[in-house]
């Protein structure tokens, strides 16, 4: 099999821990990146390959069975992405000032899930009264709907502001056409980018590993200290932002003295995770759903509000903000360092892979 071949196989099979250990996959993942087909008749054109008689995916193999030298394919990307950032800078701040409108990220209670599926098993399902159905279209579908559609969107529009402020910097090398699980190449190693939130998930792992009961326990068994009433039936993330915020609010002494050592306690496993960054990104693989998993390199990009940890998904919109953060990191990044970035963890499936990568923490105080 030739290594073209192996390469689109390992990477249709989703094998990209097999396919990054060979150097020369960065070089084929590049031209991944221009096989659209007006992309790579462009580039043959702009370079003098003869590409007669050579039609649909044949062409992306034609081309990288001619070598061009791999600085050409970098200086043809750049030249595409230039011109696809021209348009979006442009209409970038009337972005950021539309993004500024989103007050509320709430999916509907349909984040993450399929959509359809919600909507049969919640309510075709359920449902045998016709009126009932179309009150619950009116009161709930439709909200959830608008809820979703709002979030997918922020959500949408945010990531390509941050993509454009890795892409934009000296030391990366963008993708300009849709490619699995590499949105853009720093010094020349690929990563796939992922914007999250500190995970409530490692937040819980690390209490219970120091011996320290749930948040949503401790601001239970004070609430019901104080005799707050609250209602019992909401979801744990809600409540949790109900009870912080009401206990935040009293004026007792006994009160302030429970809510800053609430906050001390979760801001210090904040700064041990971020001291210890290897542990966090060894959980975030660990952790991922079956139907998405991969062990591709990635490059974590935290957002933490020291403050209101709720709030952070805001944080997605400061572009001022995170651009001076990624480009401070971004003009340190050392390819030669990347063995410092080697991360080992074990899998369902009861394998060890290895993997490249890292996570950028940036706090808002």
């Amino acid at each position: 099999m030739s290594k073209f071949k192996q390469f689109k196989q390992l990477y249709q099979d989703n094998k990209f821990d097999v396919l990054l250990k060979d150097t020369d996959s960065v070089y084929w993942l590049k031209l991944r990146s221009i096989s659209r087909k007006e992309l790579m008749v462009n580039f043959c054109t702009d370079n003098g390959i003869d590409s007669t008689g050579v039609r649909g995916t044949a062409l992306f193999e034609h081309i990288y069975e001619s070598k061009p030298d791999e600085k050409i394919v970098d200086k043809f990307i750049a030249q595409k992405y230039s011109i696809e950032r021209t348009k979006r800078k442009a209409n970038e701040t009337k972005l950021v000032s539309e993004l500024y409108k989103m007050k509320v990220l709430d999916w509907g209670g349909i984040y993450q899930n399929n959509l359809e599926k919600s909507i049969v098993d919640n309510y075709i399902k359920k449902i045998k009264d016709f009126d009932l159905l179309n009150k619950k279209i009116e009161n709930e579908i439709h909200a959830s709907m608008r809820g979703y559609v709002q979030s997918s969107w922020f959500n949408h529009w945010t990531s390509i502001l941050i993509e454009d402020i890795f892409k934009d910097n000296k030391k990366v090398i963008p993708t300009i056409g849709l490619i699995k699980k590499v949105d853009f190449f720093i010094s020349n190693v690929p990563f796939d980018l992922k914007v999250t939130y500190f995970p409530e998930g490692y937040m819980l792992a690390k209490r219970k590993a120091l011996g320290l009961p749930t948040e949503i326990q401790l601001l239970k068994r004070f609430a019901k200290t104080k005799d707050i009433q609250y209602d019992k039936t909401q979801k744990d993330k809600i409540l949790m932002s109900e009870l912080s915020t009401r206990i935040s609010e009293k004026t007792d002494a006994e009160s302030k003295k429970f809510i800053q050592e609430f906050k001390e306690v979760r801001w210090k496993i904040v700064e041990d995770t971020i001291k210890d960054k290897k542990s966090l990104i060894k959980w975030l693989y660990e952790e991922q759903g079956e139907r998405r998993f991969d062990a591709a390199n990635r490059l974590f990009l935290v957002l933490i509000d020291k403050e209101n940890m709720d709030e952070s998904w805001k944080m997605k919109r400061n572009i001022e903000l995170l651009g001076d953060e990624v480009n401070l990191y971004l003009d340190k990044f050392n390819a030669e360092d990347t063995a410092k970035l080697n991360i080992e963890f074990d899998w369902m499936d009861g394998k060890k892979y290895k993997t490249v990568s890292d996570a950028i923490f940036i706090v808002k105080k």
